[in-house]
């Protein structure tokens, strides 16, 4: 029985990236390049998936995990010398291979897909992905007879005037019956200017045996890109920007500017959300629907229900619930969550700590390590004292509690249901319920103490005749 098979080039350090990071490892809209490409081949399903790596192995192997096999190329021999490093695994099956660079993050399953289908449609051994270039200087060209058929991959030092002038490029994608692209990997020599086994020389050795050749023209040229350096990673990251928006908006998420809307690739948003200008959304970032997040807000694997508001504001590794609100200028630090309905204003900062529903924390106030029932109001500049110098420790307040303003809840310590904490306190001790706790110098006001200070400082009250 015929399969499908796929193997992924990243074993190339990539010296023009200026890095200590291996090529294939930067990013592209919040994903390695590497990941991008295996996660477009995982919806092909392949039976198999192999991806050779040499530079930076464990560091490949650990972003992709039991995703794929992998085989190493302990030499940089080559793409051709690369591809054989897979015969132990591939060798001897039936059927078709793909080969993909690790460093060509734009392509997508369903380009795979249809050269898979023309490959099989032409009876081909072996099958180009070619695209139409703006301008094709540096790329290999695809010249075809008069009928049509691949004749040869011409590079571009080696071609002609007139085959300059072809616009037809070779992207670096191929599909092989497999048992052959092995046969005639052994086939390929090194006597070039760099000594190295180049893959391209198959189809060469394939043509002279008399088999079918094929190329598949796709119709979008930017697929192709691949990133050498730090200007085509730029230049990538922004094809891929403009379509992970073109989706959401498909799917019906407004936004306002996408040219200044940055969405990474894993992110899903709920319909009829609006995003303004400026936002930046990161990681595994899920927004429900009927949100708004607001101009220069910054959201990392944020959880968003339903009709949540962010206003200018930062979220890290924390849930919202439906209908909860913050902002402008606040900070969700890890680990925190936050109600339904809860409201959260102006320069607040809450680390791990959970805001009850309907709870209000309205500005200047710090929650961390804190646990906070329902209908809490806290008030302005109120901080949550959570470390000894040694160890964290955690507050809790019941539901319906009152922190007065500019007070300090210093854990560990419980504040009970229906308690007041009156404005100006320092609590350490617990607050049982429907108690006040106030801990605070008893007010004195001192008579006259502006006019005798006045008269202490004037020299001419001080003589003697005075």
């Amino acid at each position: 029985m015929s399969g499908k098979y796929t193997i992924i080039l990243a074993a190339g350090k990539g010296t023009r990236m200026k890095s200590k990071l291996y090529k294939v490892l930067h990013q592209v809209c919040g994903k390695p390049m590497v990941d991008h490409v295996l996660t477009e081949v995982e919806k092909t399903q392949p039976d198999q998936i192999v991806t050779v790596v040499g530079h930076g192995a464990e560091a490949v192997e650990e972003t992709l995990g039991k995703r794929s096999q992998y085989v190493v190329q302990e030499e940089q021999l080559g793409t051709g010398h690369a591809v054989l490093q897979a015969e132990p695994l591939l060798g001897n099956k039936e059927g078709m291979t793909l080969i993909a660079s690790g460093d060509t993050p734009l392509f997508t399953a369903a380009t795979f897909e249809k050269l898979f289908a023309y490959h099989m449609d032409k009876g081909a051994k072996a099958t180009i992905l070619t695209a139409t270039a703006p301008d094709p200087f540096g790329y290999g060209r695809i010249i075809r007879s008069d009928i049509g058929t691949v004749q040869k991959i011409v590079e571009q030092k080696d071609a002609t005037a007139e085959e300059a002038r072809v616009n037809e490029i070779n992207t670096g994608v191929y599909v092989f019956d497999n048992q052959a692209l092995f046969a005639a990997l052994h086939e390929v020599k090194n006597d070039n200017a760099q000594g190295e086994y180049y893959l391209p020389d198959v189809i060469q050795i394939l043509k002279a045996k008399g088999d079918v050749i094929a190329a598949y023209r796709m119709k979008d040229f930017s697929e192709s890109m691949g990133v050498n350096d730090r200007v085509a990673l730029a230049a990538a990251t922004k094809v891929m920007q403009a379509r992970i928006n073109k989706q959401h908006m498909q799917a019906g998420v407004t936004l306002i500017d996408p040219d200044t809307t940055y969405i990474d690739a894993d992110v899903e948003i709920g319909p009829d959300t609006i995003i303004e200008p400026g936002v930046y959304l990161k990681g595994h970032t899920k927004i429900g629907a009927d949100c708004k997040i607001g101009t220069h807000s910054e959201l990392i694997n944020a959880t968003l229900e339903d009709r949540v508001t962010v206003t200018s504001s930062t979220i890290e590794d924390s849930t919202m619930h439906t209908g909860s609100d913050i902002g402008p200028n606040s900070h969700l630090r890890p680990d925190s969550e936050i109600g339904e309905g809860a409201h959260l204003g102006n320069f607040v900062e809450i680390k791990k700590a959970t805001i009850g529903p309907r709870t209000k924390v309205g500005h200047l106030t710090y929650v961390g390590n804190a646990i906070l029932g329902s209908d809490i109001n806290v008030g302005c500049g109120v901080v949550f004292v959570n470390y000894d110098g040694v160890k964290k420790w955690e507050a809790k307040v019941g539901s319906h509690a009152f922190i007065g303003s500019n007070s300090n809840i210093v854990a560990p310590v419980t504040i009970a249901d229906h308690s007041f904490i009156a404005a100006g306190s320092t609590i350490t001790e617990d607050v049982p319920y429907h108690a006040m706790g106030i801990a605070r110098a008893r007010q004195v006001n001192k008579a006259d103490f502006w006019q005798r200070t006045a008269i202490a400082d004037d020299p001419e009250w001080n003589q003697p005749d005075k």
